[in-house]
């Protein structure tokens, strides 16, 4: 199993997360319980686990693809990991990776607006979007009808509906106004703005780790393969997509489905 979600503010520190979450699992299990950290299946501190689940997709990607940057773009975060001579080139902690660039803090869906998108040109004006959690990158990608309600899987900044509708007057609320004050046009613009940010964001961190590392091909993986695969021919570079080797379902959960084969192929020591 691979283990994220230590870093909650429901945890003093990653340590008692992750031995917290350690013990549920247990718990819920009858059968021995295998947990992948940064270095494998055999580990010697709990704190080798602490979001290593990228470190399984890596590994196990590792022995089909040897040179490649393997992108994963969930929900919240985006994983871009170099892989050489089918070796793991990556840092070992979410910090040392984060000022890599290695993890990028931004996912197609719970990311806040205006932590990508300083400001929005409205009606011949540059807007600041106001530092509040009042829209999140799904209420764009719902607007402009690129995911569906059944799509939008994590909770609306306001705690109302999941509607087209709802999501554009939390658009609105971005800029401090609402749909009777701005109209929908103006929301859509946020909207469009916000995703058009997010790839460039994007690109430009694929780009890095792709001339860093002298590499030409993407491997991409996620509920955010389709926005990789947008910056990978941006960029000019070959990219494999997960779900067409594996099926949408699985690269959705790449790292849970990666480790249990590695688990699988004997990577597990009894």
């Amino acid at each position: 199993m691979v283990i994220t979600g230590e870093l909650a503010d429901c945890f003093s520190c990653k340590r008692e997360g992750l031995e917290r979450l350690m013990g549920c699992v247990r718990r819920s299990f009858s059968v021995p319980a295998y947990f992948w950290g940064t270095g494998g299946f055999n580990w010697n501190d709990v704190l080798e686990l602490a979001a290593a689940n990228w470190a399984a997709s890596a590994a196990f990607l590792g022995q089909e693809e040897h040179d490649c940057l393997f992108v994963d773009m969930g929900s919240t975060t985006t994983d871009i990991i170099p892989i050489l001579s089918g070796r793991v080139a990556a840092a070992r902690t979410d910090f040392l990776r984060l000022a890599a660039g290695e993890l990028v803090y931004m996912g197609l869906l719970r990311t806040r607006l205006d932590a990508i998108l300083p400001a929005a040109r409205i009606g011949g004006r540059s807007v600041p979007l106001a530092p509040e959690l009042f829209s999140i990158m799904a209420d764009a990608r719902l607007a402009l009808g690129q995911i569906s309600e059944e799509s939008y899987s994590c909770d609306t900044a306001d705690g109302a509906g999941k509607d087209r509708q709802a999501a554009l007057r939390r658009l609105a609320r971005c800029v401090c106004a609402d749909l009777e004050e701005i109209g929908e046009r103006a929301a859509m613009a946020i909207a469009e703005q916000a995703c058009q940010r997010q790839k460039d964001i994007l690109v430009q961190a694929i780009a890095r780790q792709a001339e860093e590392h002298g590499l030409d091909k993407v491997v991409a993986a996620g509920t955010g393969e389709g926005l990789i695969a947008e910056a990978a021919a941006f960029l000019g570079m070959e990219c494999v997509r997960i779900s067409e080797r594996y099926g949408t379902r699985i690269s959705d959960v790449f790292p849970a489905y990666a480790v249990a084969r590695l688990g699988e192929m004997g990577a597990v020591n009894e």
